[in-house]
């Protein structure tokens, strides 16, 4: 049986010859940028939608998503109060995150990538 380290994989570096699948926001999903980490797996995240949300991470996501400042995210707000607070479903690696401002689905005012 072979073991692999989570390293070994490729880390996402964009390749413009290699197509780069993109998981989009469905439903009430919007994408943001983690602007500032609070602590005890929350964040700030300033949302497309021009509001900003104190989000976290659920615990079935909570030890495989490493995040901090200046990832692009996928966010869910909650039923209630959504448009203080929300969920962090998906982290975009950097070839998801140029392919995002390629097709114009991400401001381009971010320049952390």
């Amino acid at each position: 049986m072979a073991y692999f380290n989570r390293h070994d994989r490729d880390q996402g570096e964009f390749n413009p010859n290699v197509p780069v699948r993109v998981k989009l926001p469905r439903g009430r999903e919007v994408i943001g940028i983690i602007t500032q980490r609070v602590g005890a797996g929350r964040m700030m995240v300033s949302c497309m939608d021009g509001k900003t949300r104190n989000c976290r991470v659920p615990g079935r996501l909570r030890r495989d998503l490493w995040l901090r400042e200046g990832d692009a995210i996928i966010v869910e707000p909650w039923e209630f109060d959504g448009d203080e607070k929300g969920d962090i479903l998906y982290k975009y690696s950097k070839a998801e995150v140029e392919k995002l401002k390629k097709d114009g689905l991400l401001k381009t005012q971010e320049n952390e990538f």
